[in-house]
């Protein structure tokens, strides 16, 4: 990571260059060592104001905020960066992985697979209420169903959401 720091009206302290440097580790995760930071403060009234531009391979990043306090604005920025770069990474993502699916799809035919367990999921099932169960489930409107040992009975039970998406289904063993 390599950084210039420059003042227009306002000196780049040792203090804020420790800072900036510190705070600018953080999108190490995103592209290890290998960009480039230039940042530029400069004062306008009252506002602290903080220009940040991030080079990282064939990508340019950008943020400016104001602030009364120099540090708060270069916060500000590094968020704004790191939402930036956490969305561009994302579509690139996307779009390599709808790339791939769409060649494999061309290249050969997928046979469909039937009554084999094709996906596993673990989760911790802890002893609540059906209506904290029921509140759980209202949380993932995405959810059918959640599993959980009923507290009351200490049995495994299956709270599931009707057709009608409006009420609830309940299945409790009878042993």
């Amino acid at each position: 990571m390599n950084i210039t720091i420059s003042g227009k009206d306002l000196k780049a302290t040792e203090a804020i260059k420790g800072y900036a440097e510190e705070k600018f580790k953080r999108l190490e995760k995103y592209f290890g060592e290998d960009f480039d930071v230039i940042l530029t403060i400069r004062t306008q009234r009252e506002e602290q104001i903080a220009e940040v531009s991030v080079k990282a391979k064939s990508d340019t990043y950008r943020a400016v905020t104001s602030h009364k306090d120099l540090y708060a604005s270069i916060d500000k920025d590094v968020d704004i960066l790191e939402g930036q770069i956490r969305k561009t990474k994302t579509k690139k993502d996307r779009a390599n992985k709808e790339d791939s699916i769409k060649n494999l799809n061309v290249g050969m035919t997928v046979p469909e697979i039937e009554n084999e367990i094709i996906k596993t999921v673990y989760y911790d099932i802890k002893p609540i209420t059906p209506e904290d169960a029921m509140l759980k489930l209202q949380e993932k409107p995405t959810d059918r169903f959640i599993t959980f040992v009923n507290s009351e009975t200490n049995k495994v039970n299956v709270l599931f959401k009707m057709k009608d998406n409006k009420n609830y289904g309940l299945v409790e063993p009878e042993a």
